[in-house]
Order: C-alpha cells, then sequence, then structure tokens
C-alpha cells in the first residue's frame, strides 16, 4: 500500500511539473511571436489605379506626364484634374539598359535620357512586349548631337535593349491612362527622364562625371517643374535645351 502510495505521489508530482513546463513554454512562445510581430515593418499600401485617382480627384482622360529616375528605378505618372500636375503613381521599373548618361548610337544598348514627346501615332497597342509606346528618340536635341537610334520605348515583359521596361500589369495602367488623355483633350504628353532625382545631394555625387554639365542642362527643366508642377515649354534650337515658362 506505502509503495502504491509513493508511485501515485511521484505520478501527481511528474504530471504537475510537465503542466508547469508547458505552460512557461507557451509563455515563452507567446512573447517570442509577438516580438517577431512587432519587428515586422508594416508593408506600404499599394492603391489601384482607380483609388489612386480617386485621391487626387482625376480621372482616366485627363492630361498626364511621365517623370522616368535610372538610378531610382522608378517612373511617375502624373495627372492633371485641373490646373496643376499631381502625382497619381509610381512604378518599379523591371529594368533599363545600359548606364547612367544619354544614349548616344544605334547599338549601344543605353537607355535615353532627356526630354520626349509621344503622339498618338507612337503608341504601339500590338507591340511583342505586350504593350508599349515610341519615347520619339532622338529628339532634335539629339539630331543636333549627331545622336543615332530608333524604337526606344517604354513597353511591358520586363526586359530591356535599349528601353525602359516595366511588368505587364503595369504598363496596362499606364497605357490605359496615355491612350485615354491621347483620345481626349491631350495632343500629345511629355515623358523627361533623368539619370536620377536632381536634388542637391545627388547633383554633388557626380561633379566628376563625365555627364555633369548635360545633367545640370536637365535639372532647368527637373527644377521648373518640382517648383510649379507645369511642364515647361521646351526648344531644342542648338546643343543644349532651353526652357520658357510660356509659349513663345
Amino acid at each position: 500500500m506505502r509503495i502504491f502510495k509513493t508511485i501515485l505521489l511521484a505520478i501527481l508530482i511528474l504530471f504537475l511539473t510537465s503542466c508547469a513546463t508547458t505552460e512557461k513554454v507557451a509563455t515563452i512562445n507567446k512573447k517570442t511571436s509577438i516580438a517577431k510581430t512587432k519587428q515586422i515593418p508594416k508593408q506600404k499600401e499599394i492603391l489601384s489605379l482607380e483609388k489612386s485617382l480617386e485621391k487626387i480627384d482625376a480621372k482616366v482622360g485627363n492630361p498626364i506626364f511621365i517623370r522616368i529616375f535610372k538610378k531610382e528605378k522608378k517612373l511617375e505618372l502624373w495627372v492633371n484634374p485641373d490646373k496643376e500636375f499631381k502625382l497619381c503613381k509610381t512604378y518599379e521599373i523591371c529594368t533599363y539598359s545600359g548606364d547612367l548618361g544619354p544614349k548616344l548610337k544605334t547599338g549601344d544598348k543605353q537607355s535615353p535620357e532627356g526630354f520626349y514627346t509621344v503622339n498618338k501615332y507612337q503608341l504601339k497597342p500590338d507591340s511583342k512586349y505586350h504593350l508599349a509606346f515610341n519615347l520619339g528618340f532622338p529628339n532634335q536635341y539629339d539630331k543636333n548631337l549627331k545622336r543615332t537610334g530608333s524604337y526606344l520605348m517604354v513597353h511591358g515583359e520586363c526586359t530591356s535593349t535599349g528601353c525602359y521596361a516595366m511588368n505587364n500589369q503595369q504598363m496596362e495602367e499606364i497605357y490605359k491612362m496615355a491612350e485615354a488623355a491621347l483620345n481626349s483633350s491631350q495632343k500629345k504628353f511629355q515623358v523627361h527622364i533623368f539619370p536620377f532625382k536632381m536634388i542637391k545631394k545627388h547633383m554633388e555625387q557626380y561633379t566628376t562625371n563625365k555627364w555633369y554639365p548635360f545633367w545640370i542642362n536637365l535639372k532647368l527643366g527637373y527644377d521648373i517643374f518640382e517648383r510649379y508642377k507645369v511642364i515647361p515649354i521646351i526648344k531644342m534650337p542648338e546643343k543644349k535645351y532651353r526652357f520658357y515658362m510660356k509659349k513663345i
């Protein structure tokens, strides 16, 4: 009888110890889980095109403007619902070709930099790269410098040999806005392509770069839009871009 009681007591002690250990482990796991949850940063919500337009009181068919930044691999879609352009969406560029700096000649596999205009006939709904629009390279500035190249596009399919490539879903949104704008009141839209965001600290990093004088010229157009949210009139009478705030 005494042996039986001893065995029963041992079993009871073992059971209580096991419960305490299980509870302790559960508490530790819960704390660890909470800690991990706190460490996970909250992801930024990616708004649909419709919600992005609603946020700035704009709609499909309003005039558009596009800016591209190579280093950051960003394409900005701006929309003008009334008197000035407002940033609608920023897209991650899948890829582009070459390095920072302008395109110089056919076959250099370099994506262009500068100020380009897209008319309705430059839209390519039948592109083998899903959807596309031609940037219009070379523009008059490029021609003044004897630069050559053709079929430089913004398109889908995430692959590039001189173009700016987006994923297909992104390109569908961009193309939708471009086509609607050109079918509405906008006869053509501008695409401004920069090596990077042309703020002071970025410019200071490239003062010894061979393209720095060219980028200083691009910055004049960048600064006008940054300050007024109005696209400047751009003239290319020589080997330099010239910018005006009203038609001349």
